[in-house]
């Protein structure tokens, strides 16, 4: 039974209201409690899962996908640097060039920069966890 987040507080407001006994409204809690806590660990084993499989797969293409990605990525941002360089040379330039940043930069979707922000930070978690355990070395 998944127990939505948003329904564990007014589950608990009406187990005080219905349930007289002390004793019987505190096991009560605790099952919910417990129920809670099983539900965030499946949420949480889930996505570890997910990741473990894509990072142990035996294709080179699938087990590097995520720090490729964040590779094109690096390309996609750190190309604005050589276009800023280019327009010192010329004040006139730089302002064409600037707008021209600002332009490249902006016409990127913002899901990119989301999916880019979220494969690093979960790749960076997954690096330091496998360190962590000792299985990434």
């Amino acid at each position: 039974m998944a127990l939505p987040e948003s329904l564990f507080a007014p589950l608990v407001r009406i187990i005080d209201r219905v349930v007289p006994d002390t004793e019987a409204r505190d096991r009560a809690k605790l099952e919910l409690l417990k129920l809670e806590s099983l539900q965030e660990i499946a949420r949480v084993e889930s996505s570890v899962s997910a990741i473990i499989a894509e990072g142990s797969s035996a294709d080179p293409w699938t087990s590097r996908a995520r720090p490729t990605f964040l590779y094109v990525m690096y390309i996609v941002i750190l190309w604005a640097l050589p276009m800023g360089l280019i327009s010192a040379f010329d004040p006139t330039l730089a302002k064409a060039i600037g707008d021209g940043m600002n332009s490249y930069l902006a016409g990127l979707p913002e899901p990119l920069y989301v999916l880019f922000g979220t494969g690093y930070l979960g790749y960076s978690a997954m690096r330091q966890w496998g360190k962590g355990k000792g299985s990434d070395r």
